[in-house]
């Protein structure tokens, strides 16, 4: 057996057999904290928790990873620390792939393990290059780290569509560093942290650092958080009065939401919710109607166009897919109060809609290969169309709102491209989602976590309209102001207060989509490398 100190020293065989050492088990608790992190029992326990618990899952990382290890056993470590940060990130998808796409409880676990093991190797290439290219000294090391880390989260949000569930910035809203966000967005603002974290501790252990050198790292979190909170100055202002909104949750189980029997008081809830009320504008959730138009009862759809009169002032946003076999399907967002009243929401120049733009692999979209994997789940599931990427708001009043649907809220950058010009930019932004394939899962809580990081890049005000949780109302500064209870049928009325601006985040991410964040990457691990020692 190889000595836990030691174990990274003798190469590949060593890593190997490291992995049953001491330093292997401490990261894998790491990986564990920095998940738990991101939980609502950790967020429950007092403000700014998450922030605390993933400081020191970081923390612990750091300390593991030694100038004695070599870029093969940092790298390994690395892979281990993010596969188990990941699996209890997106543990959830096991409830969807098991309870209702029907795979054994074993292959629905293999997969959901593989995945994250898979998208952890951008963490094992980011140790790995670390250790390459470390230069000795605290300050660069910790820079090259924050770059790599950067890198790590940029591929994971980026390659092959992208699945960045769970990013690190995410702990930090309910701190001072959340200043930062309309600035750097979430990436930029996880990376920023980690790399003040490793700071506070290679500073102390580099063997060539004094006493000054280790305060110095010590302030460099200090210093980030003062940064913060000078930072978190208003790019936005109030625009017009604000919108009264009624937000629909229809509380739906997953296994009855295409059940016929069940269908019917389904339609007649939301039909119902969306008719009697009597605020500016309502919104049912994600496929609220999961009928196609030529599957609806007769006369629903004209019921529901006939009861937003155009010009009366009450406007209605209602999730329902879209399409036919020949001309494909789309997850959208259908308008309901404007100029055009036509009945039938597939015909040009008909009612407001909105096509779902960045869909889920396996869920919206079989990746190439993987069909036989589809086969075997008994889901409704296929390949939907996309929409654009840049599409017109919804005009209520003189607000402009920008609608997503369910993951698309996790894609800042892609939100950000609406905002290129600032005279049409939106003033709110809508969320309707279905979660409900996740079942009571922390998927409910991390999706809010999503959306109040977005109207933190954003400084926009958010609402959220979801089947089973959670419905709320965001304002700018990324505080839920109004909510309905999860898992319970109901309507959250309220007020939303629309605002005008651009973020510095939503002006570079508008241009250069997450490119600029790249390119910090590089920036960092540049200056980091230095004359690179092995």
């Amino acid at each position: 057996m190889v000595h836990p100190g030691r174990s990274a020293d003798c190469g590949g065989a060593a890593v190997v057999t490291g992995w049953w050492s001491f330093a292997g088990l401490v990261v894998l608790l790491a990986g564990g904290l920095h998940a738990w992190a991101l939980s609502p029992a950790a967020a429950a326990l007092f403000p700014g928790a998450p922030a605390v618990f993933q400081t020191a899952a970081l923390l612990v990382l750091a300390g593991v990873l030694s100038p004695r290890r070599t870029p093969r056993a940092v790298g390994a470590l690395s892979w281990l620390y993010g596969t188990v940060w990941l699996i209890g990130a997106t543990g959830w998808m096991f409830v969807s792939l098991h309870r209702y796409g029907g795979l054994p409880g074993w292959l629905a676990a293999l997969a959901v393990v593989l995945l994250c093991a898979a998208l952890s190797l951008y963490f094992a290439l980011a140790g790995w290059l670390w250790a390459r290219w470390r230069d000795g000294r605290w300050w660069r090391d910790a820079l090259a780290w924050g770059g790599v880390w950067l890198l790590a989260e940029w591929a994971r949000a980026i390659l092959f569509t992208g699945f960045p569930w769970g990013a690190s910035g995410y702990a930090l809203i309910d701190t001072p560093l959340a200043g930062l966000a309309p600035w750097l967005g979430v990436y930029g603002l996880g990376a920023a942290w980690a790399t003040a974290v490793v700071a506070s501790v290679w500073s102390w252990r580099s063997a060539d650092s004094g006493l000054a050198s280790r305060l110095a790292g010590l302030a460099v979190g200090l210093v980030l958080a003062a940064v913060g909170a000078l930072a978190g100055r208003p790019f936005t202002e109030p625009q017009g009065a604000a919108l009264s909104v009624t937000l629909l949750q229809g509380n739906v189980p997953q296994d009855e939401k295409f059940m016929a029997e069940r269908q019917g008081a389904m339609l007649r809830w939301h039909a119902e919710q969306l008719l009697s009320a009597r605020t500016d504008l309502v919104i049912a959730p994600e496929t609220a109607i999961p009928l196609l138009p030529f599957q609806q009862p007769p006369g629903y759809w004209d019921a529901l166009v006939g009861g937003f009169p155009a010009g009366e002032g009450r406007h209605a946003l209602v999730g329902v897919p879209l399409g036919d076999f020949e001309r494909g399907y789309t997850n959208s967002i259908v308008g309901l109060g404007g100029p055009a009243r036509h009945a039938d929401p597939e015909e040009a120049g008909g009612p407001y809609r909105y096509d779902k733009h960045h869909l889920v692999p396996f869920g919206e979209f079989i990746p190439w290969g993987f069909r036989w994997f589809v086969r075997m789940m008994n889901m409704p599931l296929g390949d939907f169309a996309r929409g654009p990427l840049v599409a017109p708001s919804y005009r209520v009043k003189q607000q402009r709102i920008a609608p997503t649907v369910c993951y698309e809220d996790l894609f800042g950058e892609e939100i950000a491209a609406r905002f290129r010009d600032p005279a049409q930019a939106p003033t709110i932004l809508a969320n309707v989602s279905n979660l409900a394939w996740f079942g009571e899962s922390v998927a409910m809580h991390q999706h809010l976590q999503i959306a109040r990081m977005r109207s933190l890049e954003f400084q926009l005000p958010t609402v959220r309209a979801t089947n089973t949780g959670a419905t709320v109302v965001i304002d700018h500064a990324g505080r839920v102001t109004d909510r309905l209870p999860g898992n319970t049928r109901g309507a959250l009325v309220a007020e939303v207060q629309g605002r005008q601006g651009v973020t510095p985040f939503a002006w570079w991410a508008a241009r250069a989509g997450l490119w600029p964040a790249l390119a910090l990457a590089v920036l960092l691990i540049a200056v980091g490398r230095g004359r690179a020692r092995h």
